[in-house]
């Protein structure tokens, strides 16, 4: 920065000065801005707290006014810049459409040299991309994204088409924040790399940032980038562009794309030389500073410019990426792509509102994107009531962070609430009369054909719950470790208690979660994972086909997520790869026995702001005079969840030591930080309808130190101490639970129900139309559909918006019609639609697969024959079994089949003219007539 009176355009490729007088008429500008000693813009200051916007004519002003004597880049000034200090914006006229925008900070004088010339750079001096767009006016990022060539859409689905463009339309107006909603397992993470692709090769985009929420992710995210296939090149992405997943602190500078998770981006842009990659396993949401509003402020990095990416694309981060962590967002000068299966309110605030395509969990199944769910409700008598323990027994008790297990009397009757299960009090007969139906019960009645148990994950309410759940599961099932799994973030740690001291450290176990993840995607086992957090979100295991919920979710968009992780859909033979006995997904099962599905869901911000805080450290700052609000909502929450661990004679103890009854501590602590309930105070204390903002917080600072008072008193924040530390859950293994209930929702029947009646009111609608249903209604004598025919029925029904399959429908009527049913022999096979349509019609009593339609039918066929004196040779029966069986797939036969196999490979028709004479062709009618009609 120089005086114009003491200009050294030799000082530095950039320089910026201060007071520069314009040609006549025009003032002297606040900054002139010089770059390789041609001036390229001007900067207008105001005072801090002035508003900028309208400024802008100002800087258009001195942008023409450069005196005809200086050498400038381009004539007008291109970059105008307006600024208080705290707040700077930016308009780059050469944009078709200038407009201002916010921006961290200035740009380097690289970076605006390069502008100038229409160059993008991925080093310094790097020129990929033309200079000029034939009129001109230099290139610039709003130029060429006006001009994309249309999209290519082999292979693509129609919603992943209608995202890509409808996101190219908001990018070409400029709009800076989009997000794009599409249900789990629709394929927003290849329509990110698909976009990227496009914005690179066409768009002239520099540098792109992929941000995810946690380390595992990030590797989904580089695995879909290398098996991308370029559309119009033929090779890989990873073949034409360099894909940098950090695993470090340092940004490779030729690098296309950079993948990371938002704690390493935050750890990054604070300058920190490197971070723990261990950090990155679990979400951002859980690694908030501890008794801090919000994280250390982000401050300008000059190794990493705003301007380093052009497009930043947020998949399925966690949602308080939009309130703490967004200044890590806030800093790019770029545009800002979220990506989302569950939008909340928040995360649609922050891309202002602009949802450039929706697309839902009903419109995927429609299209067969995603696979239906099926609830199945298992309720006991301790799950839904709890339990009690008598005074006088003796019980285990267990300390939930050492795992030490010790015996004690109970010396009053322990009475137990559901809330309390698995936290306070672990039921073991509650959790193994859940597991024992689950595999008695739910697996024969949804699964009835398979003899393997199908893939699983179970979510439990903590990593102890886990632990009891895995060790229960493998005894119910009398399998080995590897059958079920736990997957959690601490599956990396082992805990160790020193045996004197009761001291806990822990130690790295060599063993990594998303190795086991990738065996539970990918192998035969583990057939059940028990996870708490770790595969709620994001993470793709499409052989998965059932969900377990052993805890309760109140969030609705995290349940939502949670069940995403069974709609992936999967081919048969990548299921079959893992699940053998299984032939296709067509649905996946939820199974509940928390009564989660049953409840509406809020997603209202939970009193827990500083989850990695320790109580003690809470109770200190309280006891140091803190009112915080962060401070205050926490311990609102961590005292509620110690209230359900509690003993009747702790809480009797805590109320003696503060005079007050614990829930009336944690109604205090919550009120105060409630802004409605202090609202509502402040209009009572200054008899005003809308108070200000500094009444409020009058009142509110007050309601939070009258709250926190009871706790300034040390005893009694030692008191808390030790009942916290005296964390014992009791084992109750006394109790003996009891099945309630246990079967497919009311929801799932209705769902069926509707399902087996829109499938009866089409076939009487469309009876005259398709081919299929014409014969099947008609019956004539000898003659049922062929197999081409009923394929061509099988796509008309599965077609959007029906989606229906032989396995969706067949299930469907199991669930109404129960012991009508028989089991599927072979699902998915296109001759059971004659057994569906035929029972549909009430011209069967029983639903069973066609082709054991067609076994009973030749068996009856053949008493017959021998009744009529007509004898067959071993031989002969041999080849008419083989008959039978190419019927059953087939719906007919001719002589021209005996030229494939297996009759080829036992002679073919030669073979069959010998054994059967004349007699073939009238065997042949006979049979298609009796088997097929």
């Amino acid at each position: 920065m120089q005086d114009a009176n003491a200009v050294n355009l030799a000082a530095g490729p950039g320089v910026a000065i201060r007071e520069m007088p314009m040609a006549p008429g025009f003032g002297a500008a606040d900054y002139l801005l010089y770059v390789n000693r041609k001036a390229l813009g001007v900067v207008e200051a105001k005072k801090l707290g002035e508003t900028l916007t309208g400024v802008e004519v100002q800087t258009e002003k001195y942008s023409e006014g450069l005196p005809a004597s200086l050498p400038a880049w381009r004539r007008p000034l291109s970059f105008l810049y307006q600024s208080t200090g705290a707040e700077t914006r930016f308009t780059n006229a050469l944009d078709p459409d200038p407009r201002s925008r916010t921006v961290f900070n200035f740009h380097r004088p690289e970076t605006l040299h390069a502008w100038a010339q229409g160059k993008i750079g991925i080093a310094s001096a790097s020129l990929v991309f033309e200079t000029s767009d034939g009129y001109g006016v230099p290139s610039t990022l709003q130029r060429r994204l006006r001009r994309m060539p249309p999209l290519v859409t082999d292979g693509m689905r129609p919603a992943q088409i209608r995202a890509i463009q409808k996101l190219e339309v908001s990018l070409a107006e400029n709009r800076p924040r989009a997000l794009i909603q599409m249900s789990p397992g629709s394929g927003k993470t290849f329509c990110a790399v698909a976009e990227v692709y496009r914005l690179i090769k066409f768009g002239g985009v520099k540098r792109v940032l992929l941000l995810v929420d946690r380390a595992n992710l990030a590797r989904q995210a580089l695995n879909e980038f290398q098996q991308y296939i370029t559309p119009d090149d033929g090779r890989k992405f990873t073949e034409l562009y360099n894909v940098q997943h950090l695993r470090s602190n340092t940004i490779d500078p030729v690098s296309r794309v950079c993948i990371t998770t938002i704690q390493r981006l935050y750890s990054i842009l604070k300058g920190d030389p490197d971070f723990d990659p261990n950090s990155e396993e679990e979400s951002a949401g859980d690694e908030i500073s501890p008794l801090r509003r919000e994280p250390l402020p982000v401050v300008y990095n000059a190794l990493i410019p705003p301007e380093m990416f052009d497009v930043v694309y947020i998949d399925e981060c966690h949602r308080s990426i939009y309130n703490l962590w967004r200044q890590a967002l806030d800093y790019w000068d770029a545009y800002l792509i979220g990506m989302t299966a569950t939008p909340s309110k928040q995360t649609l605030a922050f891309f202002n509102q602009n949802l450039v395509s929706e697309y839902g969990h009903a419109q995927a199944v429609s299209d067969g994107v995603n696979v239906d769910f099926d609830v199945y409700r298992i309720k006991t008598q301790i799950t839904e009531s709890g339990s009690k323990v008598e005074a006088g027994l003796w019980v285990d008790t267990r300390n939930r962070k050492s795992r030490r297990v010790r015996w004690r009397e109970v010396e009053e009757d322990l009475t137990y609430t559901p809330n309390e299960l698995d936290r306070a009090v672990v039921a073991e007969d509650q959790i193994r009369t859940v597991i024992r139906t689950f595999k008695n019960q739910m697996l024969p009645e949804t699964f009835p054909d398979r003899t393997q148990v199908p893939k699983t994950l179970v979510f439990a309410k903590d990593d102890s719950h886990a632990d009891d759940i895995v060790r229960i599961l493998r005894e119910e099932f009398g399998k080995g470790n590897n059958f079920c799994e736990k997957i959690t973030y601490r599956t990396s740690t082992a805990r160790i208690v020193d045996p004197e001291t009761g001291s806990i450290t822990y130690k790295n176990t060599g063993i990594k979660p998303e190795d086991l993840l990738s065996s539970f995607r990918n192998s035969y086992n583990p057939r059940i994972a028990v996870t708490v957090d770790m595969i709620a979100t994001g993470t793709d295991v499409r052989p998965l086909e059932i969900v377990f919920f052993m805890r309760d979710v109140k969030s609705g968009n995290y349940f939502e997520q949670m069940k995403g992780r069974g709609s992936r859909v999967v081919s048969p033979d990548e299921l079959r790869a893992v699940t053998g006995d299984a032939t296709s997904k067509t649905r996946f099962v939820i199974v509940d026995a928390v009564g989660v599905c049953e409840r509406e869901h809020v997603d209202a911000p939970s009193l827990e702001r500083k989850p990695t805080v320790s109580l003690k450290e809470l109770l200190k700052a309280v006891g140091m005079g803190s009112t915080h609000i962060d401070v205050v909502s926490t311990l609102a929450s961590r005292l509620a969840r110690l209230a359900r661990q509690m003993t009747p004679a702790q809480t009797a103890s805590l109320a003696q030591a503060t005079g007050h009854s614990l829930p009336e501590l944690i109604g205090a602590l919550a009120a105060s930080v409630d802004p409605d309930v202090q609202e509502a105070r402040a209009q009572a204390r200054f008899l005003v309808e809308d108070p200000t903002p500094e009444q409020i917080e009058e009142v509110a600072e007050e309601a939070r130190m009258d709250a926190t008072a009871p706790f300034l008193p040390s005893e009694v924040r030692k008191r808390i101490e030790e009942i916290q530390q005296d964390d014992e859950q009791v084992i109750d293994r006394l109790s003996k639970d009891t099945v309630l209930s246990a079967g497919v929702s009311e929801e799932a029947k209705q769902k069926a129900r509707a399902t087996v009646e829109s499938f009866a009111a089409y076939l009487d609608e469309h009876r005259n139309e398709i081919t299929a249903l014409q014969v099947l209604y008609s019956r004539p004598h000898g003659q049922g559909p062929t197999l081409k025919q009923l394929k061509e029925l099988a796509e008309k029904i599965q077609n959007p918006p029906l989606g229906w399959t032989p396995d969706t429908l067949w299930n469907a009527y199991r669930m109404i019609e129960g012991d009508k049913v028989c089991g599927r022999s072979a699902a998915d096979r296109a001759a059971d639609l004659v057994s569906l349509v035929r029972f549909a019609l009430h011209q069967d009593p029983t639903l069973a697969p066609f082709a054991e339609t067609v076994a009973v039918r030749f068996s009856a066929w053949l008493t017959q024959q021998e009744a009529a004196g007509v004898t067959f040779t071993p031989e002969q029966v041999q080849w008419l079994e083989m008959v039978r069986d190419h019927v059953a797939q087939s719906l007919s036969m001719d002589t021209d089949d005996f030229d494939n196999t297996p009759f080829s490979q036992q002679g073919g028709l030669w073979r069959a003219h010998t054994l059967f004479g004349d007699r073939l062709t009238p065997l042949l009618e006979e049979l298609n007539g009796v088997l097929v009609t």
